[in-house]
């Protein structure tokens, strides 16, 4: 067990700064030997990110495996998404050289000099060598040479969803069948070459919004099925509370086992990140009073003036901005309708009221069925779990947050009329 913990700060963990997880680590190590892809869920700041590169660090100190990490988030295309892949696997040195010589045209320009090019230089002459006409042959090439690696590899392909999403509905927010083709052809190309370099390219895809609603919008969720799905899931109170413990002891503080789970009734879902945010407020606001003990009342303190401050809110908004751009402007709409219903009552969404939203978009002429996909998004990606009646918050920072940012001057369904 750890007993000491450097913060982790905003960015992923690994090494020293990585906590828990052993059972997941585990698991995705015994799909890694046994060849399975896996797609990795969970609400944001679970620790997808982090648990991948742990993985993937141990895995290239026992040497066994080549490992090559690809964040597609800036990607806006297929070919992007391939000179990305192309790129980050630049380490593997057998790999590199067979993309080299797949684009020796594009790269001759460097000459002997080609090892001292930067990465930013050497991706642009790689994606001027894809285009709309080739890329799933370059990109068949690429992990051609990924399978000819001495090694087996372990791919690990971060934001897949938010190119795909942005691929699917483009920057109006519309699913169109061109769009909803070149999707289509984009994930038939990774799940060929998937399938036909098993065992010797093993793929690991994560990313800050689930695959799977946005796969549902457009009919394409078969897409999903050759990659078997692993939750991440918040820490337990006790988990998070020996989290509590170790980063106490690091900083020389003293958290009583009864502030370290007021921490954890206070978040009520214990993300990995928030704890530790709540963490780095707390030792803020003891160094301030010049104090090194914490009270139940400084807890309560920094979580309503620091947790849901302006400082605090930075983190929480990429919740928002992350479900508008999965849903779109119209399907948002009637999400934030939902999500702030449950946060004036309390963090609960009943049977009742979901009824009456259904029932106020038909006689406005809107598409009522468009409330299960909303549902179903909001669920997936962790803002509301089911409940014998309906629907609550997981997370009770996040309806604290959501309340105090939408519900001023918001007006319950039951207050309308339809």
């Amino acid at each position: 067990m750890t007993t000491h913990l450097k913060k982790a700060g905003a960015n992923w963990v690994d090494g020293d700064r990585f906590f828990n997880r052993e059972a997941e680590l585990k698991e995705l190590r015994e799909r890694v030997h046994n060849g399975t892809h896996t797609l990795l869920t969970a609400q944001r700041r679970m620790g997808k990110t982090s648990l991948v590169r742990e993985l993937l660090r141990q895995l290239e100190d026992e040497g066994r495996y080549a490992t090559v990490f690809v964040d597609l988030e800036a990607a806006n295309d297929p070919a992007d998404a391939i000179a990305e892949i192309a790129i980050r696997a630049k380490p593997v040195q057998a790999v590199w050289r067979r993309i080299q010589s797949f684009f020796a045209n594009h790269l001759q320009s460097f000459g002997g000099r080609i090892d001292e090019v930067a990465l930013s230089e050497l991706k642009v002459k790689l994606r001027a060598g894809i285009d709309a006409g080739n890329w799933q042959h370059q990109g068949d090439q690429v992990f051609a040479a990924l399978a000819l690696s001495e090694r087996p590899v372990v791919l690990a392909i971060d934001e897949l969803p938010i190119l795909v999403n942005r691929l699917l509905k483009g920057a109006d927010y519309r699913v169109t069948p061109e769009r909803t083709a070149a999707t289509d052809a984009l994930l038939a190309w990774l799940r060929k070459n998937a399938q036909e370099h098993r065992g010797e390219v093993v793929l690991i895809l994560s990313g800050s919004v689930g695959l799977e609603p946005v796969l549902r919008q457009a009919g394409l969720s078969a897409h999903a099925n050759i990659y078997q799905s692993l939750e991440l899931h918040p820490w337990s109170h006790d988990t998070s509370s020996r989290c509590l413990a170790a980063l106490a002891r690091t900083y020389d503080l003293d958290l009583s086992e009864d502030v370290r789970m007021e921490i954890c009734r206070l978040l009520r879902c214990c993300v990995p990140h928030h704890v530790q945010q709540f963490f780095d407020f707390l030792h803020q606001h003891l160094r301030r009073t010049g104090r090194t003990t914490a009270s139940a009342e400084d807890v309560e303190l920094v979580y309503e003036r620091e947790l849901l401050s302006v400082r605090g809110q930075i983190d929480l908004e990429h919740y928002e901005v992350r479900l508008r751009m999965v849903l779109g402007d119209d399907a948002y709409g009637t999400a934030l309708e939902l999500l702030t219903e449950a946060a004036v009552h309390k963090g609960r969404l009943t049977d009742k009221a979901i009824r009456r939203y259904r029932a106020a978009l038909e006689s406005s002429g809107g598409d009522a069925a468009s409330i299960e996909d909303v549902l179903y998004s909001l669920e997936h990606d962790g803002y509301l779990e089911q409940q014998t009646d309906g629907y609550r918050f997981v997370s009770r920072l996040l309806q604290d947050w959501w309340l105090a940012r939408h519900g001023r001057f918001f007006t319950p369904i039951q207050d309308r009329p339809i």
